[in-house]
């Protein structure tokens, strides 16, 4: 589903606390629905929409708005109006070559760290993903291949390094929502059970050769659907 001014998708929305400052919880809503696309490339909302939307006040909504701009995930466009960036393909492939480096790297510590427990999490969160790539279900696809990767990061124990890639999937998330419209959830590339076999026997150079390539597939995809 895409948001407009009248319509925001819960399935994405992460569970925050209801102490969480007014300002926070819009954030976070808005950009989960960022991340997984509910916002469309290019497409314009109005504050007082999204005030609306969200039951909230102008303020919060306006501190997540200046918030999520300076993470360059929304640009203004004039007349309390925002949008998603609209990618080019110098930025896609901009993107997939720090993706491709900052991912590698952290899959080869998360390697080197992996536990049995860290796998297992892995390895259920990627049954979900093989569930919602044969079920054609593009909201689980999305949401299951952020968590799997969020994990991978998590064990790499490298928060600079992954709040770096995070801030990246932020751009190139809405984008990749067209991808699975366009092209269906089968055809999405996915070399997770090369990851996952690296992660089983601790194998760092092997789990960076994984997930460079997983990177590598998911940016062409991007850069066709321009």
């Amino acid at each position: 589903m895409i948001l407009n001014d009248t319509t925001i998708s819960s399935q994405q929305v992460p569970d925050i606390s209801p102490k969480v400052p007014a300002h926070q919880h819009v954030y976070e809503r808005l950009r989960a629905c960022i991340l997984f696309g509910d916002l469309a490339p290019g497409q314009p909302v109005t504050i007082q929409g999204l005030a609306a939307t969200l039951s909230a006040g102008m303020t919060p909504v306006r501190e997540a708005l200046r918030r999520l701009i300076a993470e360059g995930a929304l640009v203004h466009q004039g007349n309390r109006r925002v949008s998603v960036p609209v990618l080019t393909q110098a930025g896609v492939k901009e993107m997939g070559f720090m993706r491709k480096h900052l991912e590698g790297e952290l899959a080869r510590r998360a390697a080197v760290r992996m536990t049995p427990t860290f796998l297992a999490r892995l390895v259920q969160i990627d049954s979900a993903l093989n569930d919602a790539i044969s079920g054609g279900n593009i909201g689980d696809y999305l949401t299951h291949n952020y968590r799997f990767h969020n994990e991978v990061y998590r064990c790499a124990d490298a928060p600079i390094m992954a709040e770096s890639v995070d801030r990246l999937w932020l751009l190139f998330g809405p984008s990749l929502r067209v991808v699975c419209g366009r092209f269906g959830t089968l055809n999405l590339p996915d070399k997770h059970a090369d990851l996952l076999a690296a992660f089983e026997a601790n194998d760092d150079v092997a789990a960076a050769a994984a997930m460079e390539e997983d990177v590598a597939q998911g940016m062409r995809q991007i850069r066709a659907s321009l």
